[in-house]
């Protein structure tokens, strides 16, 4: 780690610390004591940044703690962290702590994040729309992405999405076929203890997702004081989703536009049935 990276990761270490400190006054010290610890999911590109924003709306509602810590898989320069660091991260959240992360669907991230006293939200796409946001996050908003120079060497979207579709081996970066990217999290939702959402519930009937998101905490340990319906106003007003550094549309179904029918041949062919077990079509006929 630099010198910056480990100055920045120093204050940050104070700033959760003073926060639990103004938390415990807020709420009291047993409250925070009694609180789950929350950590939010996610497959990449799959709403993320609107899950994040959801959880930070708690620290309104009850003893918890936005630590303002990078996602457990990356350090404060961005850098990916191999697993003994990411399970450290992960292990070393106290009582009412809020972080979050891409952790796949394997032990021993399994047992970790389903204990009693552990509260983990799993957020996921629709994997057509997922890679959509992929590829123009890859090519227009992120140059320092492994895929970049690659999407930038094909001229068409069409090819781009070909190639996210079906996998890329290249001397420069490797990226897995969709079938691969989505088994190694279809786990999550074998899991009863964790709270599984689908990205569009929260854009279009998110006042039905925050309200199943709220009773699952109520049951994990969140002693909510205020009408459910008051909880959900609390959070909404902190949604905001353009303020993301990577937002770009958000919308379900934008994969519409973008899909020709020679990508909507090369999905099937590579993802099988991986739409009507995500329950986003009945069939093979879209």
């Amino acid at each position: 780690m630099s010198v910056k990276s480990a100055s920045k990761h120093t204050l940050k270490q104070l700033r959760w610390r003073a926060r639990r400190v103004e938390t415990s006054f807020r709420w009291g010290a047993g409250n925070l004591r009694r609180a789950p610890r929350v950590f939010g999911n996610a497959m990449p590109k799959s709403g993320s940044h609107l899950l994040t924003q959801v959880l930070r709306g708690l620290t309104e509602l009850g003893p918890f703690v936005n630590p303002g810590f990078p996602p457990v898989n990356r350090d404060e320069a961005n850098r990916s962290l191999p697993d003994e660091k990411i399970f450290e991260g992960i292990y070393r959240m106290r009582s009412g702590d809020i972080r979050y992360g891409y952790i796949q669907a394997r032990e021993p991230y399994l047992s970790l994040l389903t204990q009693p006293e552990q509260a983990t939200i799993f957020i996921y796409r629709d994997p057509r729309d997922m890679l959509v946001s992929h590829v123009f996050y890859a090519t227009d908003l992120n140059e320092d992405h492994g895929m970049h120079a690659y999407y930038e060497r094909l001229d068409r979207m069409e090819d781009r999405l070909n190639a996210a579709i079906e996998g890329v081996t290249d001397p420069d970066f490797s990226l897995s076929n969709v079938w691969e990217r989505y088994d190694a999290y279809l786990g999550w939702l074998d899991q009863p203890d964790i709270f599984c959402i689908r990205f569009e519930d929260l854009i279009l009937e998110r006042d039905v997702a925050l309200a199943k998101l709220l009773g699952y905490l109520e049951v994990r340990g969140l002693d909510l004081q205020i009408p459910r319906e008051q909880a959900i106003e609390t959070i909404q007003a902190g949604i905001a989703p353009q303020k993301s550094g990577t937002f770009r549309k958000g919308q379900p179904g934008n994969w519409r536009e973008h899909f020709t029918e020679a990508n909507k041949v090369r999905f099937k062919a590579v993802a099988g049935d991986l739409l009507v077990r995500l329950g986003y079509e009945d069939g093979d006929d879209w």
